[in-house]
């Protein structure tokens, strides 16, 4: 048994990661119109079919966009912690199941780990999925490093890793003030230097794959973000991918 995994796009204009072992495909977030998820589920050689749920880690509109639209269109689940779903917004789902993000819950063969981080949400959490001996996180969207998130994702054989932004380049761009401060507080999302702090509580020896994931366009370049990472993987002898805005990944194959 392996799982792969797939990004549909990876940064503020939109986000969805899939994950799949060959039972269940889970989509993490959708933050695109119906009809460039299809567009960019079919890159990947998969239709709306093939998702059989999706987990949304917080409400903010680049990881949430699509999901309803999405949900009702092709009757796929919606999994979500209680403050993340809003009616009003939201609307009806087909079938909606509200999580505590203390307790791990099962989706057709996975096991699914919802981890509490710290980010201006009104309940947000990310995600590691288990299937077999394998295990995949997803960590983005959170604006400093919590010891719940360093024990929650030391034991990964993947990891998509957020690099948000370079904190001159942030200091020095084009947001204004109080956009800079959110983004660059504990409550907003992880530079490169937090990036690696994290990679030093994980477990090297057995991560197989880190993708450097929701590069911020505007603050950050893949060198700087690359460059930040490196000196923690002196040794390590898997694979390092950044995901893009537009194009995501492609399909990464694990175990």
């Amino acid at each position: 048994m392996g799982i792969r995994f797939a990004s549909l796009g990876s940064g503020s204009k939109g986000n969805g990661t899939l994950i799949d072992d060959g039972n269940t495909c889970l989509l993490i977030d959708l933050g695109f119109t119906i009809k460039e998820s299809v567009r960019r589920l079919s890159r990947l050689g998969m239709s709306p079919d093939d998702v059989d749920a999706i987990l949304v880690t917080h409400e903010h509109a680049d990881h949430i966009h699509g999901v309803a639209g999405f949900a009702r269109k092709f009757s796929t689940p919606v999994y979500l912690t209680p403050g993340t779903y809003q009616a009003k917004l939201m609307g009806q789902l087909p079938e909606l199941r509200k999580i505590n993000c203390h307790f791990p819950f099962s989706v057709g063969s996975f096991e699914v780990t919802p981890v509490a981080v710290p980010h201006d949400a009104k309940e947000p959490c990310q995600y590691v999925l288990s299937s077999g001996d394998l295990n995949i996180g997803v960590l983005t969207d959170l604006g400093h490093i919590t010891p719940h998130v360093q024990r929650s994702y030391r034991d990964c054989d993947a990891l998509l890793l957020e690099c948000n932004h370079d904190p001159e380049m942030l200091a020095q761009g084009p947001y204004p003030y109080p956009l800079k401060r959110r983004v660059g507080g504990d409550y907003g999302h992880l530079n490169n230097a937090q990036a690696a702090e994290l990679l030093g509580s994980v477990d090297l020896a057995r991560l197989q794959h880190l993708v450097i994931s929701h590069i911020s366009e505007q603050n950050n370049q893949h060198d700087l973000a690359q460059n930040a990472v490196k000196p923690l993987l002196t040794d390590w002898q898997g694979s390092l991918i950044i995901a893009s805005q537009k194009e995501g990944f492609d399909w990464i194959s694990l175990g």
